[in-house]
């Protein structure tokens, strides 16, 4: 294995199945039966998913993750943070997954903007001007939920990182300097998410380049263009373009992955690589285990071609 090759390790996480955030018929999947299709996919770590759909026990988690030679890397953790009225809920939550996460040797914990409806409606084809962002006194909050985040993290020896994200209020380029510069005393890193970079109106490869000095981890997705641009056109929110199937797997779509893993790799990343394709339960025509398996073996090659 070539040096830059081994910069990358893959892993992947319960959002591949259609696990959603909230309760429903995705969660009724057994969860051991998602960890064994990860496994014969050959990834090497999982994500922790929506809170409650793996066991909250560690004691009853950790075997199970050690029995498949499992890393536990992180869990996604969407809230709202421009509500100051949510804010002790907010940090309370992810007081309850650090615990969790800490206590199975987790890296990191992910703190993103909870999905809006109003910015769902616009998912893509959010304004300019700003004039659909963010006011200057709910930024303020915004710094200062992001503040205690990374404190409460830091106290279960968790690294905080920020992944923007399509339908929230940091979906943008412009939003997402906004956020960090409004969080700049806090040390948070990114977690750039290369679909949702892209769906939200950047580059993948130049915002990891933009932001190589914080970049600590990664979403891999890809995007179809041909079902972006349908959806655009006839207006979808977010959740009816995942439905659509606007994430593809790994190198069907439209993302430059040679070029972005080459950039990434110069800039010095090394770490994991979360490979994923957000998709609705029951929707998709092709199994997981089969979509996650190709997206693998399509990175595999990319990564071993690095010189």
């Amino acid at each position: 294995m070539n040096d830059l090759r081994s910069r990358f390790r893959f892993a992947t996480a319960p959002v591949s199945w259609g696990v959603e955030d909230y309760s429903g018929p995705s969660w009724e999947q057994p969860y051991e039966t998602i960890l064994d299709e990860i496994v014969a996919c050959g990834y090497t770590g999982t994500e922790l998913g929506p809170y409650g759909y793996f066991p909250a026990d560690a004691g009853v988690l950790r075997p199970v993750l050690e029995r498949k030679n499992l890393a536990m890397l992180s869990s996604f953790v969407p809230v709202a943070l421009a509500d100051a009225s949510a804010a002790a809920a907010v940090i309370e939550h992810i007081r309850q997954v650090g615990s969790l996460l800490a206590a199975l040797d987790a890296p990191c914990i992910i703190l993103a903007d909870e999905q809006s409806p109003g910015r769902e409606r616009m998912a893509g084809r959010v304004p300019a001007d700003g004039s659909r962002s963010l006011n200057p006194d709910q930024w303020r909050n915004v710094a200062r939920v992001a503040a205690e985040a990374r404190r409460v993290a830091s106290d279960f020896g968790l690294d905080l990182v920020f992944h923007p994200h399509v339908a929230t209020y940091v979906e943008t380029p412009a939003e997402v300097a906004r956020f960090f510069d409004a969080t700049c005393q806090s040390n948070i890193g990114l977690c750039l998410d290369t679909g949702h970079c892209y769906y939200g109106g950047g580059d993948p490869t130049e915002e990891a380049d933009k932001y190589k000095g914080i970049l600590r981890y990664t979403h891999i997705k890809d995007i179809d263009r041909g079902i972006l641009d349908d959806c655009h056109r006839r207006e979808l929110d977010f959740n009816q373009a995942v439905e659509a199937g606007v994430f593809t797997e790994i190198g069907k779509g439209c993302i430059d992955f040679p070029g972005f893993f080459r950039r990434t790799a110069d800039n010095g990343y090394s770490g994991w690589c979360v490979v994923e394709q957000d998709i609705k339960f029951g929707v998709s025509p092709v199994a997981p285990k089969e979509s996650m398996g190709a997206s693998l073996r399509y990175l595999r090659g990319v990564t071993g071609s690095l010189k």
